[in-house]
């Protein structure tokens, strides 16, 4: 799981937030990434942070990871009951695009695609993993060398392949950056690091997947 933290409303007004929360204790391990309207996805995060019921769960009683996604949409859909007539009103769109991940007990780690609507899609093996907001700059990556079998350390090495070629792309995603990478049955993030512009590592990913990637542009022939 990798978020950036930049936010923006025009090109003069960028705002720092931290777009990845997690939820866990003895027993149950969750990670929810926002991206959207930052005011609605705040107001869903607080009303998970509290533990608010919605239809008598909350993420702190849900008996498995999709009982958990079936609360937060309900808490999307309980802001935008809320909020929407005040947003709507004022031109605004309820946005909001969440990608929520754990595990309860033990069970399989589950991934989800969650909408404005509060409905959701699973991870499958044949689509085993999401990006939501900016993702078009670095999805090509994914899609050429991630699937359902790559070790987790060479799945970490693409994620950050990704997010720099986004970064190098779009300047509405920024650093640092939160990185969580998660062992399957831990119940704790025990690999959860931020990274900045600055980190030896993530400056290492860019400047040779920048140089990699003009050494296999030239190795190609050109058209005759």
């Amino acid at each position: 799981m990798s978020s950036d933290t930049r936010t923006n409303a025009g090109v003069d007004q960028i705002g720092t937030f931290r777009k990845m929360t997690l939820f866990q204790d003895n027993n149950r391990f969750f990670t929810l990434m926002s991206a959207g309207n930052l005011a609605i996805t705040q107001a869903v995060k607080e009303i998970l942070l509290q533990g608010q019921l919605l239809n008598g769960k909350n993420l702190w009683t849900a008996e498995n990871s999709h009982d958990a996604a079936v609360v937060l949409g309900d808490a999307i859909k309980q802001v935008y009951d809320r909020d929407h007539k005040a947003l709507e009103k004022s031109g605004i769109d309820v946005n909001c695009n969440l990608i929520f991940g754990g595990q309860v007990n033990s069970e399989r780690p589950r991934l989800f695609n969650i909408y404005s609507a509060g409905n959701f899609i699973e991870a499958t093996p044949e689509t085993c993993c999401f990006q939501v907001s900016e993702s078009k700059y670095g999805k090509s990556i994914l899609d050429r060398v991630w699937n359902f079998n790559t070790p987790l350390n060479l799945a970490t090495k693409c994620v950050l392949m990704s997010m720099d070629s986004t970064l190098n792309s779009n300047i509405s995603v920024g650093p640092p950056l939160d990185l969580l990478v998660y062992e399957k049955n831990s119940l704790k993030a025990d690999k959860l690091v931020t990274m900045d512009a600055v980190n030896p590592y993530f400056q290492m990913i860019h400047q040779l997947w920048g140089e990699k990637l003009r050494a296999a542009f030239n190795s190609i022939s050109e058209p005759s």
